[in-house]
């Protein structure tokens, strides 16, 4: 699987980009905030729907545009096939792959599949729990598309019966604490209790089916991250990762220690724990029991990496997670996933910058970004771009920046290597 030909127009700090691509390394050069990541984040949005430096569409869109399009050509066995998304913020984007009719966005996963490496990765160690999430749900995705419909479902149903928490709590709270309902009063508590067991089957249907493919996933993925930590840190340090769920307390245990519970286990679990919580969900009107409050939790020997562990070990575990996925993909779909270095070596101390390029040297495709082409080892020497003010060429432009206190500020918009910091 690779990428033979990119194609940007009003995407970021780009009006207009055509950039022919070719099997092996790939280096995009120049400084921040001259476009480089632009690139790539544009062909990880076509694998994945989703960017890795922003929550929302709109700074995807270059300013005064109204849309942007980001189109590729895929090859796979021999066999090509092209992709277009446009993105329309505020409304629904369209996507067409070939000269199909317009289709959903979601029907186009799975044709492009990227790993991708980049700074933000250091939060999957000492970041927020979705963090990790994401984390999950994304490579649950790559693996498996069909898996971004049941999220879509989950969040949907989640929302609704959030709503319903907060819209009724008044009547909930005042008929669960003894205080005399109005014939109306009780009309309507006895209706929303009914409501709330509808969206409580509902949640507990699409939730069990999640966590179990996510247990699932784990399972496979864990023996990966444990040998690419090793590899990437040259030492054994015992990483590992554990599911922290939400589920009542004996669930919650086994599912610890590795064990994946059967799907209609897992569904009744989500029922005892919405008994369980009810008052509590009441109080407060949101729902404390699903995959949106689970973590995992990252360790290295018998300490939490979160916390404890130095700068570079979680360098080294936050790169052990994509490497993981990697070989994971590789195994799965008996050909590599794209994969995207974006400013990874400049982050890197020299021992790990050699280690991991001689892990990846082997790739099908690399895409590499860096704002000096020394950061990049020689043993991902390949086709160079240079990336100055929002343009591309095979050739470094006479009047491009020297270093990064360079004075030129570009054409390209100030967040064009940054996306604003803004993170899900």
């Amino acid at each position: 699987m690779r990428l033979r030909h990119l194609s940007l127009r009003d995407f970021r700090s780009y009006s207009e980009a055509e950039v022919d691509l070719t099997e092996g390394v790939t280096t995009f050069v120049g400084l921040n905030g001259q476009g480089k990541t632009n690139l790539v984040e544009a062909a990880g949005y076509l694998a994945s729907l989703g960017s890795h430096r922003v929550s929302n569409d709109a700074p995807l869109v270059r300013f005064g545009a109204e849309r942007a399009f980001v189109r590729a050509a895929v090859v796979r066995d021999s066999r090509e096939t092209v992709l277009e998304l446009e993105i329309v913020p505020g409304r629904a984007n369209r996507a067409r792959v070939g000269r199909s009719a317009a289709t959903r966005p979601r029907d186009i996963l799975g044709t492009l599949r990227t790993v991708l490496f980049a700074p933000e990765d250091l939060a999957l160690v000492k970041g927020d729990p979705g963090e990790r999430r994401r984390f999950l749900d994304e490579l649950l995705v790559a693996r498996q598309p069909r898996w971004a419909g049941a999220r879509s479902d989950y969040d949907k149903i989640l929302k609704q019966r959030n709503a319903l928490l907060r819209s009724a709590q008044s009547v909930l709270r005042k008929g669960s604490r003894g205080g005399t309902l109005t014939p109306e009063e009780a009309v309507s508590r006895e209706t929303t209790l009914d409501t709330l067991v509808e969206w409580n089957t509902h949640l507990a249907a699409v939730g069990a089916s999640l966590v179990y493919a996510r247990l699932r996933l784990l399972r496979d993925l864990a023996p990966h991250v444990a040998s690419s930590y090793d590899e990437v840190s040259a030492g054994r340090s015992e990483a590992r990762l554990t599911y922290v769920s939400s589920l009542p307390e004996a669930v919650a245990h086994r599912i610890a220690d590795g064990e994946v519970p059967e799907r209609e286990e897992l569904e009744k679990a989500f029922h005892q724990a919405f008994e369980e919580m009810r008052q509590r969900e009441i109080d407060r009107g949101v729902t404390l029991v699903g995959p949106h409050r689970d973590d995992v939790t990252l360790t290295l020997g018998d300490l939490p990496a979160k916390g404890y562990a130095s700068h570079g070990e979680s360098w080294s575990f936050a790169l052990a997670l994509r490497l993981a996925a990697f070989h994971l993909l590789r195994n799965d779909l008996k050909t590599d996933p794209v994969l995207v270095l974006d400013d990874v070596f400049a982050e890197l101390d020299a021992g790990r910058r050699e280690r991991l390029a001689a892990m990846v040297a082997d790739a099908e495709q690399v895409l590499i970004t860096a704002a000096v082409a020394e950061d990049v080892p020689d043993i991902l020497s390949g086709s160079t771009y240079y990336v100055t003010k929002g343009s591309v060429s095979a050739e470094e432009a006479d009047d491009a920046p020297l270093t990064e206190s360079g004075t030129t500020s570009g054409s390209a918009d100030a967040t064009s290597d940054n996306g604003g910091a803004d993170h899900d």
